[in-house]
């Protein structure tokens, strides 16, 4: 059982007890995470639906930053070279739930 999400422009297959590194967001106090974009769910294998009403809940882990990837630009015969760094920002998920169309699944 799984379902698919959609967060920071980017589309996660989740299901509870995963854990999933997410563009960074901010959460609540207690470290509740909701996401409401739900593009589908299977509860059994082989099948996949648009759900009505769904929602994933999850507690963020923890807050980092990726590996720093290297941006390099060349124009060859101009003498023009630029090289930037760049680490991008993450949040650590732990899915605990998943509530679909009235019922709830955990891990």
């Amino acid at each position: 059982m799984y379902a698919v999400i959609r967060t920071g422009g980017k589309q996660y297959r989740v299901s509870p007890g995963d854990l999933v590194n997410v563009e960074s967001l901010t959460a609540t106090d207690d470290g509740k995470v909701e996401f409401a974009d739900v593009l589908g769910f299977s509860g059994e294998a082989g099948s996949l639906v648009k759900p009505q009403s769904a929602k994933v809940l999850g507690t963020v882990v923890r807050e980092g930053r990726d590996n720093k990837i290297l941006v390099f630009h060349f124009k060859r015969k101009k003498q023009y070279k630029k090289l930037q760094g760049h680490r991008q920002g993450y949040t650590q998920v732990r899915i605990s739930e998943i509530q679909v169309d009235g019922n709830s699944y955990t891990a």
